[in-house]
């Protein structure tokens, strides 16, 4: 399963669409048949990735960026039905779904109709699974134990002892993860733990059943890491030597971003910064564990915040916003080359693609090119300039990058053109022509396919050019976000080929594996 480096990193092209926005009765898209439609749809339509978010639960606002484990991967994203399929489930246990809308997640009943069923099927593979998958079960738990374990106790204490509260307030013993404290909640838990490790191992079977489809297909799966990983998580909880924490565990500087094109007062993120001094001791082993369990689930991953690899912003931790914050240098060489060390012999270059928005520097731009990593290219922010040298209109591409016309932080294509600037408007009428709103959107799309990007992606919104009420999330609003969803029957016959004849006429054919 998989492919070569020098199989993916050739000119194609590819769409954006989280898991959860697939169609599906259960009220958020998961890995069930949908999901396999839309590798059929990719590859009738000649496209070659298929980029999603983080894979990983979501925490605070239902963000994919914000999880309580940057290793585990989201349980409501299971496919309800494979369980059925597996004997987990009865056709008797998922006859009646509640009416859920199918155009967007409404999270809080698809968590409590989901976990019931979850439950059921943990009970039945407990009681009634074959031998052949309960070995699978015990080598799954072994190969990933140096994460599972520790995830797994703290979901179970978050989840079971501690009614979702945050680690922080916990028991000190267990808050602090003293032995005897662990040793007692292991024994006490131990039902609750096997559960999340079932829903990890079912995950990790559905997944990579679906990743083979799709590469069969010629389809590469295009993930996301998050740099920063949320303080209420597993990861922090259980190194947190490796975080800048104080005494009683407290975060005493926190991550974000200074003022910039999103936000007058920048984004205050409030995850915990790594203690990089900890982590090179042994050889950034955490980061190198975190990159093949990526690995290990995509072809190539997307590091979202690059920048911060080079230099971060640090805020100290009761700030309000991220103004009163500074740049901190990052061992960005240093890591990059442990992680080339790592991989290496099993991956060649790694298959990475660096997000590198935002205030970029010199130092920023030469750390990414040193380790062979395309960088993005947003083609809406091209055109508020006006000027032709602006390095987001297509024209000024160099060939190491990754074109979108937007990501999920921004607006649909025509959401944005509707409430761009008069003179954002003018020029890209100018530059791209359209003789309509729709036309404009596609004209857009096909800018990136016909540029000198590597990789061109877009939206599943704008290939359906849908309005800006189908944007998938807002930064720095708290709510309402990450809820986007595909209907059933939107995708047509037009929209296949004529995204296969925009990547036949701009010769993004990648080769097959």
């Amino acid at each position: 399963m998989g492919f070569s480096y020098d199989t993916l990193f050739t000119r194609s092209s590819g769409v954006l669409m989280h898991i959860s926005s697939l169609p599906g009765r259960y009220g958020i898209g998961d890995l069930g048949k949908e999901a396999y439609q839309f590798v059929d749809f990719l590859h009738a339509a000649e496209q070659r990735l298929w980029q999603v978010l983080p894979l990983t639960p979501t925490g605070y606002g239902n963000s994919p960026y914000y999880s309580y484990s940057a290793m585990a991967c989201n349980h409501l994203l299971l496919s309800i039905d494979a369980l059925v399929q597996r004997g987990y489930l009865s056709e008797a246990d998922v006859k009646t779904v509640p009416k859920f809308p199918d155009n967007a997640v409404d999270f809080e009943p698809v968590v409590a109709h989901k976990i019931v069923l979850l439950q059921q099927a943990f009970h039945s593979f407990v009681a009634n699974s074959k031998s052949e998958d309960r070995s699978e079960y015990r080598a799954f738990c072994a190969a990933n134990k140096g994460w599972l374990d520790d995830y797994a106790l703290f979901t179970a204490l978050k989840l079971t002892k501690y009614a979702g509260q945050p680690w922080n307030t916990w028991d000190k013993d267990l808050r602090l993860g003293t032995k005897t404290a662990l040793d007692k909640a292991r024994k006490e838990y131990d039902e609750a733990i096997r559960f999340h490790k079932f829903l990890q191992y079912e995950f990790s079977v559905q997944w990579q059943s679906l990743r083979a489809y799709a590469n069969s297909k010629g389809v590469a799966m295009v993930g996301d890491i998050p740099i920063f990983v949320a303080y209420d998580s597993a990861d922090v909880w259980s190194n947190q030597t490796s975080f800048r924490l104080d005494k009683e565990g407290m975060p005493t500087v926190v991550a974000g971003v200074p003022p910039d094109y999103f936000s007058a007062t920048g984004q205050l993120w409030g995850n915990p910064h790594y203690n990089w001094d900890v982590m090179e001791k042994d050889g950034y082993a955490w980061w190198g564990n975190r990159f093949a369990k990526c690995f290990e689930l995509f072809d190539i991953v997307r590091v979202d915040h690059f920048r911060g690899f080079e230099a971060f912003w640090e805020v100290p931790a009761d700030e309000k916003t991220a103004i009163n914050g500074t740049w901190v240098k990052a061992p960005g060489v240093k890591l990059f080359t442990a992680m080339k060390q790592r991989f290496e012999k099993e991956l060649g270059e790694l298959p990475v693609i660096a997000e590198d928005l935002g205030l970029i520097t010199e130092e920023v731009t030469a750390l990414r090119k040193a380790f062979n990593m395309p960088g993005m290219k947003i083609l809406q922010f091209g055109y508020e300039s006006g000027d032709p040298a602006d390095a987001f209109l297509p024209h000024n591409y160099e060939r190491d990058s990754v074109t979108y016309t937007g990501t999920h932080d921004n607006d649909t294509t025509l959401g944005w053109f509707r409430a761009a600037s008069e003179k954002a408007r003018q020029n890209v009428l100018e530059y791209l022509r359209p003789q309509s709103e729709e036309e404009l959107v596609w004209e857009m799309i096909r800018a990136g396919m016909f540029s000198t990007a590597l990789f061109s992606i877009f939206p599943m919104q704008d290939v359906l050019t849908l309005d800006g009420t189908a944007r998938m999330n807002f930064p720095g609003k708290a709510d309402g976000n990450w809820a986007y969803r595909l209907q059933p029957g939107q995708v047509q016959e037009y929209h296949i080929t004529r995204l296969a004849k925009l990547v036949r006429m701009a010769n993004r054919l990648a080769p097959s594996n």
